[in-house]
């Protein structure tokens, strides 16, 4: 065995395969001679996707990435990176070449990647397949705030629910006097507030959740495999980095919170359920003073219309 696994290191150190891992925050672990060339990345660097990406858009080498804000490209992307157990996709590079990417991700957030040049295959064809994988990713993503849309949450809370699936914690987050925000500030101040919440909740959960606006200033949070008890610390802790955000510029006196009911999966569940209990959750967080977490529990069916 010992023999078969210096074998399996010396050819992917040959290969002109690209291969890679990060683990579920999203370091680079390891990486071929062939990945790291194609990413310019030294033997044995420590760096995470997030730094790769900066410093080879700033630099113009590596992937082609088609935006003049990488910082929300990166909110976009970092979203949905990683959420599927299996994809493929293709990406172009500066150096002309044409590659089709693997994506294969483990229960525990840690991802493999391996990527062949398909530069020579069906060039024709290209520009096609780059404009139905964007049309597809778009489909799947929120206008304003570049977080994934109920589509895309929907079909990942499905997976975790599937007789094969992990289980796990359904969060529903409602941002607190939303509504009064818009009134005294204007829609555009709101909107701001918006694309810092979902910035900010993206750096703040795992590889494995799958964060999305569901609506309006509410969002939804899926955790696989989680706890209501972890679901709840790891919710909190991302409560007390909103609470710290100074959003809007002109001002900087100005905060804002969340509030968010959890529920646990149970045999049986459809996305409906899920959010219909994390929704009463919420609707107790709200009156028991907002700006604060609450669990799942058993109580009278709230009124129809929750305060904001």
């Amino acid at each position: 065995m010992q023999e078969a696994l210096q074998y399996l290191q010396l050819l992917q150190e040959k290969t002109p395969v690209l291969v890679a891992l990060f683990d579920a925050s999203d370091r680079l672990r390891y990486a071929n001679a062939a990945f790291r060339a194609a990413m310019f990345i030294a033997e044995g660097e420590d760096i995470t996707w997030e730094e790769m990406v900066r410093r080879n858009y700033h630099a113009g080498r590596g992937t082609i990435i088609n935006t003049s804000d990488i910082d929300e490209w990166i909110i976009v992307h970092r979203s949905r990176r990683g959420k599927q157990r299996h994809k493929v996709f293709e990406v172009d590079f500066h150096d002309g070449r044409w590659l089709l990417v693997t994506q294969t991700v483990s229960t525990d957030g840690w991802m493999l990647a391996h990527a062949i040049d398909v530069t020579a295959f069906r060039p024709d064809e290209r520009a096609m397949r780059l404009d139905r994988d964007r049309a597809l990713y778009a489909s799947y993503t929120d206008d304003l705030t570049g977080v994934a849309n109920r589509r895309f949450v929907a079909a990942r809370v499905a997976d975790m629910l599937a007789p094969d699936g992990l289980g796990g914690a359904f969060c529903l987050i409602d941002l607190d006097h939303f509504k009064g925000i818009n009134d005294r500030f204007g829609h555009q101040a709101g909107d701001l507030i918006l694309r810092d919440f979902a910035a900010r909740m993206v750096r703040e959960v795992r590889r494995s959740d799958c964060f999305g606006r569901v609506g309006g200033e509410e969002f939804v949070l899926a955790m696989p495999a989680t706890s209501a008890g972890a679901a709840r610390a790891l919710v909190e802790r991302a409560l007390d980095v909103v609470r710290l955000a100074r959003p809007l510029p002109e001002r900087p006196d100005f905060a804002y919170s969340f509030s968010a009911g959890i529920a646990h999966s149970r045999p049986g569940d459809t996305f409906a359920d899920l959010y219909a209990r994390a929704d009463r959750a919420l609707y107790a967080a709200k009156m028991a003073g907002r700006s604060r977490i609450h669990l799942e529990q058993d109580m009278p069916t709230p009124p129809s219309a929750t305060p904001g």
